[in-house]
């Protein structure tokens, strides 16, 4: 050893020998070498690839698949990572493609003052996930429902009493809590308030068919994304199980529901009852017939999976996730048909890569294995994520954490961090650690009341008793030049599922960037440590976590 080399091991460590200095995991530091890997140049190349027009929107069963899968292979082998699927990179994740159409553009509902017509995308919009060429309802009746909820454990039940075969719910949006701290999460959306549920719990009814009533506030999206996201051809797993399947599914605006009300002879404000305790269904004296045209298409589409082997315990796992799919080539808005997807969610597949080199930086390699999955298919329903929960490469009783990412802020540096149905976890915890090392809070979301926690693809993990984080950044912007700030917002508004969502020079990258060094430092803590993450006393997962791990 020569002189500079002991002098400079002697000035760091003090009594501690070199070897000891290369060897030694410090949870209480930061790995410099590490987060220096993690640059605004490469992250912003790959955003622009995979949010270019050439990838044409990356919808599954496109082009577009095909191009992004490959590149993000590309990406993982330049890296360096290891295949994660034995010696591929891909999963396969079957699914059917249902192009579903009204046979006729509108219609037309029977009521007891009368009939009225109502017009595709503008007023409603339906479809189905029954393999089925045709499917016809002659004759329909409406139910009004509430929400749509089952929930034993908050004892409610809007389906209490009420035989719903042959006929149509209709369902508000949300949850009760959304209206009434006293019930449910207060405003912190459950489960229940999903789309996704709503479709599930009428399919385990009986129903025929399921109308989701739209109200901007509620959904936390305008009626724009429900015509963008259920009007072109959908996605569906094909391992799904067709018997619990609604014949068809769908959305009315407030304002057709509210028509549908006074058409059937019922005061609109049923709806205000129903978010009330003790609410009773109620038939809304209205008949309709729906005749569906169905074509399909059969092909697989792939989760992109990559790892870096653990040194001490490579059997246990913690997993990047990040969607790379979006909603492709659609209705044109302002001339532009692709929709782009740069914040949703190419920014998040990104940030993979990042973490990939900041990784095989570390000063220490973690001792448990990283896993980075790109998932496919998320907009269509968190298929991807699903397909992986049920079909897991890595064993999910050895899975620490999954550690979700998914549209990042560009507004810009932030003092906060916010965690997505924040009292879930015991990753908050590392959260919060790492988050002080940089200097950063903890907050929970700004709007609760949207459901986020069950709107991306770590909760099909936590739904298999792993707990999942999702985090982005907070509401504190670091810069006090005002006007700069509202220009940016201004400028980065309403690009949720439309062709504006694209990488454009309004984007500020400190804040990005940011969280992904936050990301890194919290899965490379764990990757040092023996212990398990668990979820909160609280959570309504906790048994099935406490069962995950005992298997």
């Amino acid at each position: 050893m020569n002189k500079s080399l002991l002098l400079s091991c002697a000035l760091s460590l003090g009594l501690l020998s070199c070897s000891e200095q290369s060897s030694t995991f410090d949870s209480n530091s930061l790995d410099s070498t590490a987060l220096a890997a993690i640059t605004a140049d490469s992250y912003k190349a790959h955003i622009a690839q995979l949010a270019s027009d050439e990838f044409l929107g990356r919808k599954p069963f496109t082009k577009g698949d095909t191009l992004t899968v490959n590149y993000i292979e590309q990406q993982f082998k330049a890296l360096g990572l290891e295949p994660g699927n034995g010696d591929s990179y891909f999963q396969e994740v079957p699914m059917v493609e249902i192009t579903s159409k009204p046979i006729v553009p509108s219609l037309t509902f029977e009521g007891s003052k009368g009939s009225s017509k109502f017009n595709n995308l503008d007023d409603f919009v339906i479809g189905t996930r029954k393999l089925k060429e045709n499917v016809q309802i002659e004759n329909t009746e409406l139910v009004f429902a509430g929400f749509g909820i089952v929930a034993p454990e908050y004892d409610w039940n809007d389906y209490e009493g009420l035989d719903v075969k042959g006929k149509t719910v209709v369902v508000m949006v949300s949850d009760p809590g959304r209206y009434d701290k006293n019930l449910f999460k207060a405003d912190t959306m459950t489960y229940y308030g999903r789309w996704r549920y709503k479709f599930e719990e009428a399919g385990r009814q009986g129903a025929t068919g399921i109308l989701i009533i739209h109200e901007t506030g509620a959904a936390s999206y305008g009626w724009d994304v429900v015509r963008s996201g259920w009007s072109g051809p959908q996605l569906e797993l094909t391992t799904n199980n067709q018997d619990e399947l609604p014949e068809f599914e769908g959305w009315v605006s407030l304002e057709t529901a509210q028509k549908l009300f006074t058409l059937g002879g019922l005061d609109s404000k049923l709806m205000e009852e129903a978010k009330k305790p003790g609410f009773k269904a109620r038939p809304m004296n209205i008949k309709t017939q729906i005749e569906l045209k169905n074509t399909f298409r059969h092909s697989k589409s792939n989760n992109v999976i990559a790892q870096i082997k653990g040194t001490k315990r490579p059997d246990e796992t913690i997993i990047y996730t990040a969607h790379w799919d979006h909603l492709g080539v659609g209705e044109a808005v302002n001339g532009d048909s692709i929709y782009n997807g740069a914040i949703d969610n190419a920014a998040g597949v990104a940030a993979l890569f990042e973490l990939g080199k900041a990784f095989k930086a570390a000063k220490h390699q973690p001792e448990r294995t990283i896993v980075f999955i790109a998932l496919t298919a998320e907009e269509e329903g968190l298929l991807g994520s699903s397909y992986y929960a049920n079909n897991p490469v890595f064993p999910l009783n050895k899975t620490v954490a999954n550690l979700n990412m998914d549209a990042f802020n560009p507004l810009g540096a932030t003092k906060d961090v916010s965690i997505v149905g924040i009292g879930q976890t015991e990753i908050e915890d590392y959260v919060e650690r790492s988050a002080a090392k940089f200097g950063r809070t903890v907050a929970g979301e700004k709007n609760p009341t949207s459901g986020g926690f069950y709107r991306s693809d770590h909760f099909n993990f936590v739904k298999k008793g792993v707990p999942g984080l999702f985090m982005g950044s907070g509401s504190e912007l670091l810069s006090t030049d005002t006007d700069a700030i509202e220009k940016r917002k201004a400028a980065l508004a309403n690009r949720y599922h439309k062709p504006q969502d694209e990488l454009d020079d309004n984007w500020d990258f400190e804040g990005i960037l940011a969280d992904i060094r936050l990301f890194f430092d919290i899965g490379y803590t764990m990757s040092q440590e023996k212990t398990f993450p668990q979820f909160k006393a609280k959570s309504e997962f906790r048994e099935l976590g406490e069962k995950r791990l005992s298997k």
